[in-house]
């Protein structure tokens, strides 16, 4: 059922230190005081809550994918659609999320998410065949999405995007464990639908946040919306089908560069593409969530051939390798606030660098659990600080639009990156 909300005033409290040039505010300057308010009003445990339990449900089918398999009567490799297609939905959805959140704001976004992701899970829960099973995962991903663009609308600040960014990773490392045991002791189908557990969070930042309309801007650029929704679905199967799906990714980007040329300030703002620091930061995210998905799908196999333990120990281990990446990761994340720019930068790809050097050369378990630990520091601090800078770098109007192209981003990485570990260290 949709959540009900209610449309309350602003507070008429004036800004704090966060003011109005939080790089999370809403489309109007008129906004943007309110939008900080309720940043603040909304403690970052709860936007935590709210998008966390979505990378949970992401990284369930680490360990699991075999019993998967067998349950639906499908080869591994047919099974793992339920991956790539999580994350196409929550590739596609994020920014058609931010754009529901710039023009109609925060209560239609979390009530369209909530309906999503409930019907999704039923879906999931009693799909016999796999098309069914992948329709109700792409429609639970992008009810995802939706939770996670909200909590990250109502951030404000690194700190709490670091928060929000370690307890995204935080789950994100029980998922492959969490996945396993409901799988072995109920179903994985219960491991799929753990991402329910963000509703929670609901009444939390339906009392807190700031529900009121943005006042109406220009019309839904619908083409703009429907080009760069091709080129990202081109772009996730670019590892499944290559040469069908560049030649379609390539077509959709050159139209959608012409589209934006003649309506600079539609769905994908010019203005966005020509700053430097939108496209470092969004580029980068997308490199190290695609360096970490890849990890966390190869470092168990890894594991498996050069240790010999069982799936128990290398998920024990894994979990222990992540959990303890992800707390460091706030710390880093809050570090990153008084650190320069290029700075951050260097840290970033030092970090992402190591990643997958110390896996390809490990030949021992602590190595590889060091190499998933680094993998998931880089990616939640740099989820948490390139975000910043990539809003920052956007006029007021248009920083809902930049979060939700800069989280695309990320969210292609979490597609490519598990094809890469099937190419490189899965036989597939």
């Amino acid at each position: 059922m949709p959540v009900s909300v209610r449309t309350r005033t602003a507070p008429s409290s004036p800004p704090g230190p966060s003011g109005p040039s939080s790089p999370f505010s809403p489309s109007s300057p008129s906004a943007l005081s309110a939008a900080a308010g309720a940043a603040r009003r909304v403690p970052a445990l709860w936007l935590a809550l709210l998008a966390a339990p979505v990378a949970a449900s992401a990284n369930a089918p680490v360990l699991v994918l075999p019993d998967m398999a067998g349950s639906l009567g499908v080869p591994v490799a047919s099974a793992a659609w339920l991956v790539t297609v999580h994350a196409w939905a929550m590739a596609v959805g994020t920014p058609l999320m931010a754009g529901l959140l710039r023009r109609r704001g925060l209560g239609p976004t979390l009530q369209l998410s909530t309906v999503l992701l409930i019907a999704g899970t039923a879906v999931l829960a009693a799909a016999p065949w796999l098309p069914l099973a992948v329709a109700g995962r792409a429609a639970q991903a992008a009810g995802g999405a939706g939770l996670v663009t909200a909590a990250m609308s109502l951030a404000g600040s690194v700190r709490r995007m670091g928060v929000i960014s370690a307890g995204f990773g935080t789950m994100g490392a029980v998922g492959p464990l969490l996945g396993a045991t409901l799988t072995h002791t109920v179903s994985w189908r219960l491991s799929l639908a753990v991402g329910v557990l963000a509703l929670s969070a609901l009444p939390a930042v339906l009392r807190r946040a700031d529900l009121s309309a943005p006042p109406a801007g220009a019309p839904f650029d619908g083409r703009g919306a429907a080009l760069l929704a091709v080129a990202a679905t081109a772009l996730v199967l670019v590892p499944r089908h290559p040469l069908p799906a560049a030649c379609a990714a390539a077509a959709a980007a050159v139209l959608l560069a012409l589209h934006v040329r003649s309506r600079p300030a539609g769905f994908v703002p010019a203005a966005l593409l020509r700053a430097p620091a939108f496209v470092i930061s969004a580029v980068l995210a997308c490199a190290l969530a695609t360096s970490y998905f890849a990890l966390l799908f190869t470092v168990p196999q890894l594991l498996r051939e050069r240790t010999g333990w069982t799936s128990a120990t290398v998920g024990a281990g894994q979990l222990a390798a992540l959990m303890a990446g992800s707390a460091l990761s706030m710390v880093l994340a809050a570090a990153a606030g008084r650190m320069s720019r290029p700075r951050v930068l260097a840290v970033l790809i030092t970090l992402g660098t190591l990643a997958p050097l110390t896996a390809a050369a490990a030949p021992r378990a602590p190595l590889l659990l060091l190499a998933a630990a680094l993998a998931v520091l880089a990616t939640s601090t740099g989820q948490a600080t390139l975000a910043v800078h990539a809003t920052a770098a956007a006029p007021a109007a248009q920083r809902p639009a930049a979060l939700g192209l800069f989280s695309l981003c990320y969210q292609l990485g979490g597609a490519f990156g598990p094809a890469v570990a099937a190419a490189v260290a899965l036989g597939g």
